[in-house]
Parts: C-alpha cells; sequence; structure tokens
C-alpha cells in the first residue's frame, strides 16, 4: 500500500481560532472535519503543494508557513504522511469552494469537534502552544 503525502495546513486567525473544513461524506473519513490541505504532487514541494490546495479549497492566498510536525499514520484502508504546516499570514477571506462547510474554531474548542484518527496529535500539539 502506498502511504499518501497530505500537505496540511493549520490557518490561525488574528483572534488565534483555526480553520476547520468537513471533509465531503464520500471521500475516505468523509464527514469528519479537518485541517484543510491535500496530496501533494510528485513535482511539488509541501509548501508548493499547500499554496495550491488552500488556494483551490478554501479560496485564501498563502504567502508564509512555518513546519509545525509530520505524522505517519495507518488507517485500515489506506496509509498516509501528514506534513503539517502553520500558517503564518494569508490573504482572501476563507471559503469551502467545493462546496463543503468551513468554520472558525477556538482553539480550546477542538477536542469537541470529530477529526480523524490521524489528527490527534496535530490538536494535542496546537492545544499545548
Amino acid at each position: 500500500m502506498k502511504r499518501v503525502h497530505v500537505a496540511v495546513g493549520v490557518v490561525m486567525n488574528t483572534t488565534n481560532q483555526v480553520l476547520l473544513a468537513k471533509r465531503p461524506d464520500h471521500l475516505h473519513q468523509g464527514g469528519k472535519w479537518e485541517f484543510p490541505g491535500g496530496k501533494v504532487e510528485n513535482n511539488e514541494t509541501t509548501s508548493q503543494a499547500l499554496i495550491r490546495e488552500l488556494q483551490e479549497e478554501v479560496n485564501i492566498t498563502v504567502s508564509d508557513t512555518t513546519p509545525l510536525m509530520t505524522i505517519a499514520h495507518d488507517y485500515p484502508d489506506k496509509q498516509v504522511l501528514l506534513d503539517i504546516h502553520i500558517v503564518n499570514s494569508f490573504s482572501g477571506e476563507p471559503r469551502g469552494l467545493e462546496g463543503q462547510p468551513i468554520e472558525w474554531a477556538d482553539l480550546g474548542e477542538l477536542q469537541h469537534y470529530d477529526f480523524p484518527a490521524a489528527n490527534a496529535p496535530i490538536i494535542d500539539k496546537l492545544l499545548a502552544l
């Protein structure tokens, strides 16, 4: 089974909220909340993939990111490598360009959202910041 390399953006606003998007029901881990991002293509760096995916998915133009952590996680049906970056600076008003619900969540409320299991270490790390 090939491990899927995914660029993940932890997009923060000026009031210390983080942008979440709901996965479409038909996708792997569908119906759960996630930090937006997507697959890294063969010819891209993680940063290039993250900038492209956040533009395509949630309508923002990313200008500065900082690596946060990487997570390798094995689901029964899929293996993922999450390359997580904090988005320090962006322009544009986020909206779900693929019809997905998005919302700004307070850091302290993240444990009340249903995330894929691979996201648990990200939430733990954010709550410790």
